[in-house]
Order: structure tokens, then C-alpha cells, then sequence
């Protein structure tokens, strides 16, 4: 696997803090290579996203999720049971072994909730955009450039 340095991009940009460590935490999760569980991430709507993630295995009290400051955290913790130990295996295909996998969401991404169905955990995702980042109609003056008055009060000039 190649690695990247990415340091001599930090230089040239100012402000994109948040974005050089995205591009750090992606590079080192692709050099990871680490593909289990593996998932799908869909695109439903201009505003709602859908993760899947395949937990063949596990139950709901065994998979926790997460999502803290822009980061959706999924992981699976898998209890021996007693049932296990009676069987002699001759192939072991499924994995039961714990995991967590960690979603980067864009700004004003929300979790809308979760739902574990054949094997499949799909997690709802919307974006809710605030209304001050909707974007506007400004109205058009008839002619008249309106100027502030030093007491704060507008005045036709």
C-alpha cells in the first residue's frame, strides 16, 4: 500500500484544518486496509443518506453507534457463548469478532435512527441545513438606494 504526504498542502492552505485531518484519517484508514464489516453507503435524496452495514451474527445488544462531533461510530462487541464450545468446527466462514468502523458525516448530517433486519444494520442519515445557511431571495429596491442614517435608522437617498 502507498502512503501519502500530505504535509506540503497544509502550507497553501489556511482554514482547512478540519480538512487535512479528514484527508489524514482517510489515508490511514485505506492503509489499514481494514474492510469488516463491510457496508454501503447510498445516497437516497439530495438530503438523506443511508449507511448498511452487514452484522450477520450479531444482535442489537451487541452493536453500539455513536455519532459525536461529525463522526458516526459503529462497533460490534461479540460475547462467547456457551452453545459454541458443544461443536467442533471443521470450517468457520462467519466472523464473530469485534469491530469498529467510523463514518466521517458532513456538516449538519444528523442520525435519524437505526434498524437491524436480516443481518443488516441500515442507519437513516438527513442533512438539516440551519436557516441562516438556506439560501435566500433578496429583494430588489425600486430605484432607491437606501443608506444607514448614523442613529441606525434607514433613509431613502
Amino acid at each position: 500500500m502507498r502512503t501519502y504526504d500530505f504535509s506540503p498542502l497544509y502550507r497553501s492552505f489556511v482554514g482547512f484544518d478540519r480538512m487535512a485531518g479528514l484527508i489524514d484519517a482517510a489515508s490511514q484508514q485505506a492503509a489499514a486496509g481494514n474492510a469488516y464489516p463491510p457496508y454501503n453507503v447510498a445516497q437516497l435524496s439530495e438530503n438523506a443518506y443511508r449507511i448498511e452495514l452487514a452484522v450477520a451474527g450479531f444482535s442489537e445488544d451487541e452493536l453500539d453507534l455513536e455519532s459525536h462531533e461529525n463522526v458516526l461510530t459503529i462497533s460490534g462487541r461479540k460475547e462467547a457463548s456457551a452453545d459454541n464450545d458443544e461443536a467442533e468446527y471443521l470450517h468457520r466462514g462467519i466472523a464473530e469478532r469485534g469491530f469498529e468502523r467510523r463514518f466521517q458525516l458532513a456538516d449538519h448530517v444528523l442520525v435519524e435512527g437505526a434498524e437491524l433486519k436480516n443481518g443488516l444494520l441500515v442507519v437513516s442519515l438527513k442533512r438539516e441545513l440551519p436557516e441562516a445557511l438556506k439560501p435566500r431571495k433578496i429583494s430588489i429596491n425600486d430605484g432607491k438606494l437606501i443608506q444607514a442614517k448614523p442613529s441606525g435608522k434607514a433613509k431613502a437617498a
